[in-house]
């Protein structure tokens, strides 16, 4: 093949790798429409769940930077840590350069950074479907294949329905609460947790009404007496019960489950491992209902 020819099949090549980095307009939980005119290469998440679903859609290389939550998987744990969603260290992301930086909706980092100049992504997926359309558009934001997002979450949906199915189908609904973290901040019935804790069959008793993640009166608690509680406890400290709640039916009877480090980081992220957290909740009812 002549120079002449290998230049001219160079240049149809670079147009069409040009032709697949395509502008992108992403709208974020904010509802705020960002422009890109390629997709990002270099991100920065303040978000663990956000950072897992940027690595369960094989985009991990595009991290430079993530929160000092963010520990799934094994490979995010080298990156510069920037602090936390709360209080991140804006010198430390400005430093790295990002693209765009991935945080919470509630995050109050968001318009500092835009103020830098840098592209800011808010998403916060607190449902299912939240979890659905996340993954949707970061697939869209890094210009992954649709059918890899639509894949993923047809992966993760059918797994959490094989943890359903690997409970009794003909039983008594159990009664359960769900402690996110002290306070007592629960997991209500409308969270991706209380969708989980319905597809197994149980019986969530903080409803929707109440908001996703309401913080409780202890007291309530003891009203609603639950038949198993599940707790989840990141920080390992001893689980001193509430005022009220050694008369509790799930606490005299031991019907608790208290999620150490590692189960906790599945079970309370909204993310790729929503599968894996349905079959922790599914053992704890099969060992703890009566």
């Amino acid at each position: 093949m002549s120079r002449r020819l290998l230049r001219l099949a160079g240049a149809l090549l670079l147009a069409a790798a040009c032709g697949l980095a395509q502008a992108a307009d992403i709208v974020d939980g904010r509802g705020r429409t960002i422009a890109f005119a390629q997709p990002p290469q270099r991100i920065v998440s303040l978000l663990p769940s956000l950072t897992e679903s940027v690595c369960a859609l094989e985009q991990c290389s595009r991290l430079v930077g993530v929160d000092r939550y963010s520990n799934f998987p094994e490979s995010v744990r080298r990156l510069p840590q920037v602090g936390g969603g709360i209080d991140p260290n804006i010198e430390a992301i400005v430093a790295l350069k990002p693209d765009v930086v991935l945080l919470a909706v509630s995050s109050r980092a968001s318009e500092r950074l835009e103020a830098l100049g840098i592209k800011v992504v808010a998403l916060e997926p607190k449902s299912h479907a939240d979890v659905r359309r996340v993954l949707e558009t970061v697939a869209r934001l890094l210009q992954v294949p649709d059918e890899g997002a639509a894949r993923l979450w047809r992966t993760i949906d059918a797994a959490v329905q094989a943890a359903a199915q690997s409970l009794p189908a003909r039983r008594p609904p159990t009664r359960v609460y769900f402690e996110v973290s002290r306070g007592p901040y629960a997991a209500g019935a409308s969270s991706f947790i209380g969708e989980t804790l319905a597809r197994l069959g149980a019986q969530n008793v903080v409803p929707a009404t109440l908001g996703p993640f309401p913080r409780l009166n202890p007291e309530y608690v003891v009203r609603a007496d639950p038949d198993v509680i599940m707790v989840g406890n990141r920080s390992m400290q001893a689980m001193v019960a509430y005022p009220g709640w050694q008369g509790l039916r799930a606490m005299r009877t031991g019907r608790t489950c208290v999620f150490g480090p590692d189960e906790s980081d599945v079970v309370v992220r909204p993310g790729p491992r929503m599968a894996e957290a349905a079959r922790i909740m599914a053992r704890c009812l099969a060992e703890k209902a009566p």
